[in-house]
């Protein structure tokens, strides 16, 4: 219950503002009065309630204790000091200019030192800095008085497939030292896309694609395209390829990782997959995941004309109406010729009007002819092994022949079959597991190959039949 003292106190509080209201807000609206002493009544009554509740202590006197630690400060001076001993170092890098001498390049890295230049001149090994071409980059770490301290440069670029190695030549004390060390190199994906006005090498030079690049696009394509003949002006391909730096230098390109073609307007796609450990070995594939490997190429030579189809003609030398069994590429004598599919060599020598011929035998009774060779591939004999792409021999013109050619014929049962239009089954399409992780991969490479793309054809590639 709430103490009748204290209630009657409140009460008088209550009447004490009534009676003040009526004279302060006299005349005033009754909302007004209403709101004016319903505010003056809630604060006299927490006023009055305030005294009800229990007061908080009072901490102002309360003792304060205050922890102080001196704090050594690091000596300026010792610091300065430490700073003036420390022997400073520089670091320049150059590229090798035409015409340059070893003076002129140790000039522009900085190098005032006529011990080193002399140990360039004399060693074996370190003599390579005179001997790079126009264009490579060398990079020296001088003191400050410009003694040489390290100089390094890339010997080899493996662009024959070899390791890349890098010169370095180091001062100890009075003396210098030459030595070699494989380069650790940076893997960059380049992307680039062109358009075919003339050639596919022109096309590539223009949109600056390293010819190596522009040779694997032909065999990637190679059993739907035949770059001697199918090439349509306004052709478009997009690529995705690996690039090895060394030091910031481009030192060689590596494998194409993705590619369309689009040629009288089919658009082939291809990317390149390869599971470490499997047994199935990297390939090219569709996006769907099928091999894009077929059992023949179309062509057993690269970048030629045909000269001759499969078709009845007049023997350019017999002189009368013959059918002509095979298809002949043009091209000059010595260029190599390669076995348009798996197989082994059912025949080679020389042959009536065939001259040098070599005939190989691949499965499912399907046989394949090069004829005019002007010679074979060095130990070539029957029953070899072949494989897809191989050198078997060189064009020539030997046997009845009026110029450097080669005559290729496809056989199905020992019966000679068009081989531009003849249709062959393509290799085993990945399943399972190597489906989902080359899924993986080839959304990545699809994306990539999305933004080279003209715009509004995203999405809308149609792929031929393969």
């Amino acid at each position: 219950m709430f103490p009748k003292d204290k209630f009657a106190r409140v009460a008088s509080l209550y009447r004490t503002t009534h009676l003040f209201c009526q004279e302060k807000f006299h005349g005033s609206s009754r909302k007004t009065k209403i709101l004016s002493a319903g505010a003056l009544f809630l604060g006299a009554f927490t006023i009055g309630a305030a005294g009800f509740a229990p007061a908080e202590p009072d901490t102002s006197d309360a003792p304060v204790h205050a922890i102080v630690k001196d704090l050594a400060l690091p000596d300026l001076q010792q610091q300065i000091a430490q700073l003036e001993d420390r022997e400073e170092f520089y670091v320049n890098e150059e590229k090798v200019r035409s015409g340059d001498t070893l003076a002129s390049l140790l000039t522009r890295l900085g190098v005032d030192d006529a011990a080193a230049a002399s140990f360039i001149k004399s060693d074996t090994l370190a003599r390579a800095v005179m001997q790079l071409r126009a264009g490579k980059r060398v990079m020296a770490r001088t003191s400050e008085d410009g003694e040489l301290q390290q100089l390094t440069a890339t010997l080899s670029d493996g662009r024959d497939g070899g390791q890349v190695n890098n010169l370095v030549i180091e001062r100890s004390g009075d003396s210098f030292k030459a030595s070699t060390a494989p380069a650790v190199l940076e893997r960059r994906v380049e992307m680039r896309s062109g358009q075919i006005r003339s050639s596919l090498f022109a096309a590539t030079d223009n949109a600056q694609i390293p010819d190596s690049v522009a040779t694997q696009l032909v065999d990637m394509f190679s059993t739907n395209i035949n770059f001697a003949s199918d090439l349509r002006r306004g052709d478009r391909f997009n690529v995705v390829y690996e690039t090895f730096y060394n030091n910031g230098e481009p030192v060689r390109t590596g494998r194409v990782l993705a590619g369309e073609f689009t040629n009288a307007g089919n658009t082939y796609q291809a990317v390149w997959f390869d599971e470490p450990g499997s047994k199935i070995g990297g390939g090219y594939y569709s996006f769907d995941g099928k091999s894009l490997k077929k059992a023949f190429l179309k062509s057993p030579l690269a970048f030629t004309r045909i000269s001759s189809g499969f078709s009845m003609r007049v023997h350019p030398i017999l002189g009368i109406w013959k059918q002509h069994t095979g298809v002949d590429f043009a091209a000059p004598t010595g260029t190599p010729i390669h076995a348009s599919g798996d197989g082994v060599v059912d025949f080679v020598g020389k042959q009536n009007g065939y001259g040098n011929i070599v005939v190989i035998k691949h499965w499912n009774n399907y046989s394949t002819a090069y004829g005019h060779m002007s010679r074979f591939a060095t130990g070539l004999r029957k029953g070899d092994k072949i494989s897809q792409g191989e050198v078997i021999g060189f064009v020539g013109m030997t046997g009845w022949a009026t110029g450097p050619h080669l005559h290729y014929e496809f056989r199905v049962s020992n019966v000679p079959r068009n081989p531009l239009s003849v249709d062959v089954p393509n290799a085993q399409p990945l399943n399972g597991g190597q489906l989902a992780r080359f899924r993986a991969v080839s959304t990545d490479m699809n994306r990539r190959l999305s933004l080279l793309r003209p715009a509004g054809e995203n999405g809308n590639v149609t792929l031929a039949s393969r």
